[in-house]
């Protein structure tokens, strides 16, 4: 493949070539979408149809549930139907889709995130200031700005990767469309750019967790002096989920893209993209709802169990 309008598609790495394992990662594929997307969807409506929750925490917190939604339905659904009808193939518009698709919902999340830590910290460290703070069109236009800011995100990535030259082949060593695997297929020294993007985009989201992390330093300094038990016990049960989904975000994607890209297909680079773009969204619903009261009373009148 000489140039860039040669490459009409690419072919992603098959978790095996076994027909009876391909099913099984079919299968396996199968129940972790099916569970994250119940998982969201019962987040989301308990959200919606309970006025308890009609608080910006939990309008955040719809939000990230959309975007999870999303982002998972971007990359799982065609690996699964690549393992049940027995191939690679992703068409080159598929692939500048997925890639757009995908960091458009990656950085609408983390910028949701961020919010929501400044939310918690307003309303633990400046509680008299919340409702004026945290009106409904400041939440709005909060929310607005993530979303705005995934689109630009992902714009500079996608048009940054898909402007330069593939001749390097057209076999991409992930099961779906991962910028780190696709620079490796350009032979232009544009490349560069894209690499140097990347790294701004490190610097951003490290600098966006350090601000998460100063936030809830206040905000434990703050719940510390509160004298009630019970009020310590409601605030770090409403902190705690948040920063647990925000160091699982970013941990595993730090993991997969500061670590060297090999030139061959390995396990680990598997496993750190499975980590970075399946676990969150399976894990986020979990994670707010076990150690959130609010929650499970909103799920349990939802569904109807005691």
């Amino acid at each position: 493949m000489s140039n860039r309008t040669t490459v009409t598609e690419f072919l992603l790495l098959g978790f095996s070539e076994v027909q009876e394992l391909q099913i099984l990662h079919f299968v396996g594929f199968l129940v972790i979408y099916l569970a994250a997307l119940m998982g969201n969807l019962l987040v989301f409506m308990a959200i919606a149809f309970d006025h308890h929750l009609h608080t910006p925490m939990y309008f955040f917190l719809m939000n990230l549930s959309i975007l999870d939604l999303g982002s998972i339905s971007v990359i799982v659904p065609k690996s699964m139907a690549n393992s049940l009808m027995n191939t690679r193939y992703i068409s080159y518009a598929g692939c500048v889709a997925q890639v757009f698709l995908y960091f458009f919902l990656l950085g609408a999340d983390f910028s949701l995130l961020t919010v929501m830590a400044y939310d918690r910290y307003v309303a633990i460290c400046q509680p008299l200031h919340y409702e004026t703070i945290m009106n409904s069109r400041a939440c709005v236009q909060m929310a607005a700005g993530a979303w705005i800011s995934g689109i630009l995100y992902s714009v500079l990535h996608t048009g940054n990767t898909f402007a330069l030259t593939f001749c390097g082949g057209n076999v991409v060593e992930q099961f779906f469309c991962e910028i780190p695997q696709l620079l490796k297929l350009t032979c232009s020294d544009s490349y560069l750019s894209e690499v140097g993007l990347l790294a701004f985009s490190v610097c951003l989201v490290l600098g966006g967790f350090v601000f998460i992390i100063v936030s809830y330093a206040q905000i434990f300094k703050s719940v510390l002096r509160i004298p009630s038990e019970q009020r310590q016990h409601k605030a770090f049960s409403t902190c705690l989920p948040h920063l647990t989904v925000v160091s699982l975000f970013v941990c595993t994607g730090a993991f997969a893209y500061l670590k060297p890209i090999s030139s061959s297909p390995s396990a680990l680079n598997l496993v750190a993209a499975v980590l970075y773009s399946i676990l969150p969204p399976i894990m986020n619903p979990i994670i707010y709802s076990m150690r959130n009261k609010e929650m499970k009373a909103a799920l349990r009148r939802l569904t109807g169990c005691r």
